[in-house]
């Protein structure tokens, strides 16, 4: 099992400046804890501070290593020639292998801002997948929908092949997923037996599709106390207020030997990767956890 994370980009009631360093600070942590991949999400037309993935990205990369890396698109949201470029440029600044995570986004008010049809996110998306690839293999493309594209190459190329991974939860999600994608992300929201029952789609639609995924990952949030009951104390607050509508059950604390269980158990249901996502948004708490992943690993 490799434990990657993602950090969060959104600091409601950060100064700008201050919720960069923490996003920066976190990056520097998870190297030092040796952390198996590092990423960032999107989201956009947001009310509170949230720092755009391909800058800050860049930024982290200096405190990175040479481990996988890469960022979550929502595809229908970004042109894809332009995407295509900044994740080329992104996979050229450093040693590690880019892995582009990728949704529909369905979010109304965001795709309104953005000017997107919510109704053509699926043909948006396939259809950005289908550019993006193609530009990455130094293909010249032209295209009239869902954007007009003329005669576009694109330049660097990605110095190796970006993996792809899909987040999808409902059954043609997932059968999208198994026919384009080298990996499949799973929602942080899922109940242990809905992670299982999830797990279990995706690697049918594989087989039905003859094909081997690179990674079958899960996101999950995540608390690793100095103790069992001093994760508690810090976790049930935010329970008590309906963390993200999440079931409790789905929620990553404890002990790191509680929490090396938790993650064995993900493993043991044929997950390959967890990307953790840091629960508590206390930057002295969420770096505490980050260095103790690195015992969870060691437990592993």
């Amino acid at each position: 099992m490799r434990i990657g994370i993602s950090i969060s980009s959104s600091y409601p009631g950060a100064a700008p400046r201050d919720g960069a360093r923490y996003m920066v600070e976190r990056a520097h942590a998870a190297a030092e804890a040796e952390l198996d991949s590092l990423f960032v999400g999107d989201h956009h037309v947001t009310p509170a501070p949230y720092y755009q993935n391909t800058a800050i990205l860049g930024r982290m990369l200096a405190e990175w290593n040479d481990k996988p890396f890469g960022a979550l698109f929502l595809l229908p949201l970004w042109h894809p020639v332009l995407l295509a470029e900044q994740i080329a440029t992104l996979a050229s600044i450093s040693r590690g292998r880019f892995i582009m995570q990728c949704a529909l986004g369905g979010d109304g008010r965001q795709s309104a801002g953005m000017g997107v049809d919510l109704s053509q996110r699926v043909k948006m998306f396939e259809a950005s997948l289908d550019t993006l690839q193609a530009l990455w293999r130094g293909e010249t493309v032209s295209a009239d929908s869902p954007w007009r594209i003329a005669a576009a190459r694109i330049s660097p190329l990605p110095p190796e092949p970006i993996e792809v991974w899909i987040g999808a939860q409902a059954d043609p999600a997932i059968r999208r997923t198994a026919r384009l994608a080298q990996g499949w992300l799973a929602s942080p929201g899922l109940t242990p037996t809905q992670a299982a029952e999830g797990v279990a789609r995706y690697r049918q639609a594989c087989a039905e599709f003859d094909r081997k995924p690179a990674a079958v990952a899960i996101r999950r949030d995540v608390y690793v106390g100095a103790s069992a009951e001093e994760a508690r104390s810090v976790v049930q607050p935010y329970i008590d207020k309906g963390y993200r509508g999440f079931a409790p059950e789905a929620l990553v604390y404890g002990s790191a030997e509680q929490v090396a269980e938790q993650i064995a158990a993900l493993a043991d249901m044929g997950y390959s990767d967890v990307i953790v996502r840091n629960l508590s948004a206390d930057q002295h708490q969420a770096l505490a956890t980050i260095e103790r992943l690195a015992q969870v690993r060691t437990l592993l």
